[in-house]
């Protein structure tokens, strides 16, 4: 039954609450990881797995949310995963080693996966199902504007205080969150107590999604398959997802019940998502690194100019919702917004070594408006057939497949970038040869420059192919940023024709207390 009046919105405001501190903290911390290197005493490799060992724990655990959830009631595990979160938190930030920060990050994200689903699931649950759309937009507040935002608070704590802080601030967040889901969320039946637990699908799982998250987050790092752990995870995750297939087919009580995907909606829902977290995760990966490492900006600048994107999208989510609500289709709003994201890939791949935060600031906003008119859309199509313990299921795998999808859209993106920028600067160096007369002038110009200045002539031409080297590694840099951001809005653009094979909803009349 669904809630009404102040419980409604209290409960509401719980959970965004709850699923925004699990998603700030999938981005929050990269932009500490230098500090956190230099205190630590780490290698850049090893501090990687801070973030790593999070996405990994996280997408482990997200499919098995549903399960937990009715096994031990979704109030119940809701508040456990918070508080866990909580405790998890308070002692990253008083690690005091690597290991002990990655051992503790770990279970932030087993604690994390379970928040973010169920917040998902009880949020739906609490508003009435004509107004589901409402209630997905509520949700996407945190959805997108979480990983948004995180660099953006990352980079202002690290800048003011120390990197612990980046956790300790969960504390207080978190015992709110606790107390006012104790207080004000309904208990649900606990419909799998009783019922065998399924360990060897918890073990298949944890083997097939934790080795492919592994691989899509360190593989390009480790040159793919150049390491043989790559080469064993990959095995693992190709073997662990068919018998974990088979086995869930073949049981009573399965952990992931597949026989949702007899709903079309939520079947082609997951690729949706997937396509989803591609565009989302993988153009919040590419742009902070085209900012600082191209364009010159600080880590807090490109927060900041991230910021009045994520504004926008949190202004259009009501609106999205309304229009849901009143029956206009999600597929048209969903092109929509994967039209708009194609016009903000495509306008910052014409970028120069000469853009500047007001040349970005459109295309962000721009990218902004369709975040909301994808997220809120795309996950409604995919839930709303969705009754029972079936939510608590198909929320947990869809937010898996948008996390996976993120993963692949940050491992293809970063192995483009690897690939392409030697290509570019191959190509920018065969026009350095004495035939040329441009690469010719410019060499004397520069040269000159530096003999003004006082250099012999034997430092000033150095100095000048020095300076030339420096504007072809720029030049290659940002014809690579150039090719991923064009990459990114190609496959949002070919995604949409699978709108269009999910069924169309009527429009919904809505009761006469909505707003």
């Amino acid at each position: 039954m669904a809630e009404t009046g102040f419980k409604k919105w209290i409960i509401t405001i719980t959970v965004i609450i709850a699923s925004l501190l699990e998603l700030i903290d999938t981005t929050i911390v990269n932009v500490s990881i230098p500090q956190i290197q230099g205190n630590l005493g780490a290698t850049l490799e090893d501090v990687a797995w801070v973030v790593t060992g999070y996405a990994v724990a996280n997408v482990i655990i997200l499919p098995m949310s549903g399960w937990l959830g009715s096994r031990f009631g979704r109030k119940q595990y809701f508040i456990t995963s918070i508080i866990v979160f909580t405790i998890a938190s308070f002692l990253c930030g008083n690690a005091t080693s690597l290991n002990e920060l990655v051992m503790f990050r770990i279970l932030q994200g087993l604690a994390g996966g379970g928040l973010i689903s169920t917040s998902q699931a009880i949020l739906v649950e609490t508003w009435p199902r004509e107004q589901i759309g409402t209630a997905t937009a509520l949700f996407g507040l945190g959805a997108v504007v979480g990983p948004t935002v995180g660099p953006t608070i990352g980079g202002f704590i690290t800048d003011h205080f120390t990197w612990r802080w980046i956790f300790y601030v969960n504390i207080p967040v978190g015992t709110l969150a606790a107390f006012c889901a104790y207080t004000f969320i309904r208990e649900t039946p606990k419909e799998a107590k009783g019922k065998p637990i399924d360990w060897w699908g918890i073990g298949l799982l944890a083997v097939a999604v934790g080795s492919l998250q592994t691989i899509l987050e360190k593989g390009e790092s480790e040159d793919w398959f150049a390491k043989p752990y790559i080469l064993v995870l990959t095995i693992a995750a190709v073997l662990g997802v068919i018998l974990f297939i088979w086995r869930e087919l073949s049981i009573d009580h399965p952990i992931v019940n597949f026989g949702i995907m007899r709903h079309r909606s939520f079947a082609v829902g997951m690729f949706t998502s997937f396509v989803l977290g591609f565009g989302l995760y993988g153009s919040v990966f590419v742009f902070p690194v085209f900012c600082q490492n191209l364009l010159g900006f600080s880590a807090q600048q490109t927060g900041e100019l991230l910021f009045p994107g994520g504004l926008c999208t949190i202004i259009m989510m009501p609106f999205i919702g309304k229009m849901l609500n009143r029956g206009i289709p999600a597929q048209f709003m969903a092109t929509a917004g994967m039209f708009l994201f194609f016009v903000f890939t495509t306008m910052l791949s014409n970028s120069t070594l000469g853009t500047g935060e007001k040349d970005v600031l459109i295309p962000l906003l721009i990218r902004g408006i369709g975040m909301a008119l994808l997220f809120v859309p795309l996950t409604t199509l995919a839930i709303a057939d969705l009754k029972g313990p079936e939510l608590g299921q198909g929320t947990g795998l869809n937010n898996m497949m948008r996390q996976l999808g993120g993963s692949f859209g940050i491992a293809v993106l970063t192995t483009i970038i690897h690939i392409r920028v030697a290509k570019h600067r191959s190509d920018l160096l065969t026009h350095i040869n004495p035939y040329n007369n441009a690469f010719i002038q410019r060499l004397n110009m520069l040269e000159q420059g530096f003999i003004a200045k006082g250099k012999s002539a034997y430092d000033a031409l150095h100095m000048a192919y020095a300076a030339i080297e420096g504007t072809v590694v720029r030049q290659s840099l940002l014809l690579t940023y150039d090719d991923a951001y064009w990459i990114s809005g190609l496959v949002m653009l070919f995604s949409i024709p699978l709108l269009y094979l999910q069924p169309f909803k009527k429009a919904v009349k809505l009761p006469a207390d909505a707003h």
